[in-house]
């Protein structure tokens, strides 16, 4: 199991169309990945989960991933929140 945490660097924070494409980019894997910010848990897979999260610009969230895929999707996860454009 991996778990890191990562800063948000979207301009526009998780709105509805970057949560849509990071339940995109979550989705390719096969580990179990979970977002975690104010003690609250939810599948990094669920559109409506990670709505209920309502992360802005700057938020630091913990990624949580365990599986055959995890070192890799949460890579890929980090590097889609670190996007500056």
């Amino acid at each position: 199991m991996i778990k890191k945490e990562i800063t948000i660097q979207l301009p526009s924070g998780l709105e509805a169309r970057p949560v849509a494409m990071l339940v995109q980019v979550a989705s390719q894997y096969e580990s179990e990945i979970h977002f975690e910010s104010d003690g609250r848990m939810v599948n990094a897979k669920s559109i409506m989960g990670m709505m209920t999260l309502g992360l802005d610009t700057g938020e630091k969230v913990i990624v949580t991933a365990q599986g055959a895929d995890e070192q890799e999707a949460v890579q890929n996860i980090e590097a889609y929140l670190s996007k500056t454009n």
